[in-house]
C-alpha cells in the first residue's frame, strides 16, 4: 500500500447531523431520525457530528485522500451537503461521491477503491440493508477496510493515526 491511504467516510448520521440533534444523546438523535423531524432533510444547515472536522483533517495530514459519499441524490441537496463540507472545514469537501440513477452505494465504493469505508450502521433506516460494506462483492471487500460506528455517535472514538486505521478493530453494529 502506498503511503497515500484512501478513506471513504459516508456524511449523513456519520460525521454530520441534523441541526436539532445537536446536544442530544445518540439514542435520541436516532428517535428524531426515524420520527422524520423536518431538521432531519434540512441539509443545507446540518452540522458536524462531534470533532469530525478535526479528526478528518488530522488523517489529512497524514496523507489521507478523504472522499465523501452521500445519501443525497438530487443536485440542490448535494450542493447542501457540500457546502456544508465547505462551510465547516472539512479536508477535500469538493470530493464528494452521491448515487446516480439506478446507481448503488457499493457500485460508488468498487469504483473509488478506498482503502477505508466509514459509515454508520443506519439504525434509524432499515440497518445493514441501507449500508454500503455489506453489498459489495467479496473480491473486493477484501481490499477495503470496513469502519462501522453506531449512527450518530461520530468518529471521535476512532484513531488519530491514519495508519492506526487499517487495523482498527472498531465496529460498534450489530
Amino acid at each position: 500500500m502506498s503511503n497515500k491511504m484512501k478513506i471513504l467516510v459516508f456524511t449523513e448520521g456519520t460525521i454530520i447531523m441534523h441541526p436539532s440533534a445537536a446536544g442530544l444523546t445518540r439514542e435520541q438523535r436516532v428517535a428524531q431520525s426515524k420520527k422524520g423531524l423536518r431538521s432531519v432533510c434540512d441539509y443545507a444547515h446540518y452540522i458536524p457530528n462531534g470533532n469530525a472536522v478535526k479528526k478528518l483533517q488530522t488523517w489529512k495530514k497524514q496523507g489521507g485522500d478523504i472522499f465523501y459519499l452521500t445519501s443525497r441524490t438530487s443536485k440542490m441537496q448535494v450542493n447542501d451537503v457540500k457546502n456544508v463540507l465547505k462551510k465547516f472545514g472539512f479536508p477535500d469537501s469538493q470530493n464528494l461521491l452521491f448515487c446516480r440513477r439506478g446507481e448503488q452505494y457499493n457500485e460508488i465504493a468498487e469504483k473509488l477503491m478506498p482503502d477505508i469505508l466509514i459509515e454508520d450502521d443506519c439504525e434509524s433506516i432499515g440497518g445493514e440493508a441501507e449500508m454500503t460494506y455489506p453489498h459489495i462483492g467479496p473480491e473486493v471487500k477484501k481490499k477495503i477496510k470496513s469502519i462501522v460506528v453506531k449512527e450518530f455517535s461520530g468518529i471521535d472514538h476512532l484513531p488519530d493515526k491514519i495508519s492506526n486505521l487499517i487495523n482498527c478493530k472498531v465496529s460498534s453494529a450489530a
